[in-house]
């Protein structure tokens, strides 16, 4: 099995580590992030079969990115790790396996290791169904599109052109009416443009705004002056 394991401590992820790697049948630990925007980026290029979150680390935490790590082809089983016991309901919206308790033991973490090597593919396949998706047009016809692979949303005439990974396509839905369905999930940086935060990777000072590059799109985009501090602000959030 995959394995990715995610806590902002050291010292946790060190005893994780060590107590996967005493495991039979053995896993294979596929890498190791301090923070959750890293520990999704690290599982979008491994593919882990499971993720061993920490709930709380800065930035993006553990639930934003088991959320995300949802839309992941295919998605790895969440296991929980965390110090503290009041985000069970959050954990179980996640879609988690496991929840475990820091410290964490050894036996409970092998339990819930050989719970997720049990996960069917029917289970997997119903789980990913219940994840949050955009309907959308493409060569028309009608498909579901994962939000963690839209990458931005742009105006155009009387649709929206949706940018995803693997393409774009449309939705008749406005950007006001996109963010009140998915309120939190996509960054306003224009009157014409909602982007996915977790993929900013530059922003350039552009005549009274600015410019902002996402990763997996080639095109510059415009921030109005207007949305800039919010941009700058999320930024400054994402790398807290």
């Amino acid at each position: 099995m995959r394995v990715l394991i995610a806590d902002d401590e050291a010292l946790a992820r060190r005893r994780l580590r060590e107590m996967l790697q005493a495991l039979e049948p053995p896993v294979e630990i596929v890498g190791e992030a301090g923070d959750g925007a890293a520990a999704l980026a690290l599982a979008r290029e491994a593919r882990p079969e499971i993720a061993l979150l920490d709930i709380r680390m800065p930035g993006m935490d553990g639930i934003q990115a088991a959320l995300r790590m949802g839309g992941i082809e295919p998605p790895p089983a969440i296991i929980f790790v965390t110090a503290y016991d009041d985000y069970a309901l959050a954990a179980f919206d996640a879609n988690a396996i496991a929840y475990l308790l820091k410290p964490v033991r050894a036996e409970r973490l092998a339990a819930a290791m050989a719970r997720a090597r049990v996960l069917s593919r029917a289970q997997t396949e119903l789980l990913r169904e219940q994840l949050p998706a955009l309907s959308v047009t493409h060569a028309g016809a009608t498909r579901r599109i994962p939000l963690d692979e839209i990458i931005c949303l742009r105006a155009d005439s009387k649709y929206v052109e949706v940018c995803h990974e693997h393409g774009t396509a449309l939705s008749d839905l406005s950007l006001k009416a996109l963010e009140a369905r998915y309120p939190g999930r996509f960054l306003r940086i224009h009157r014409n443009a909602l982007v996915d935060p977790a993929r900013i990777r530059e922003l350039r000072r552009a005549g009274s705004g600015a410019r902002l590059r996402l990763d997996g799109l080639e095109d510059w985009l415009e921030v109005s002056r207007r949305h800039l501090p919010g941009v700058r602000n999320t930024i400054r959030n994402l790398e807290s």
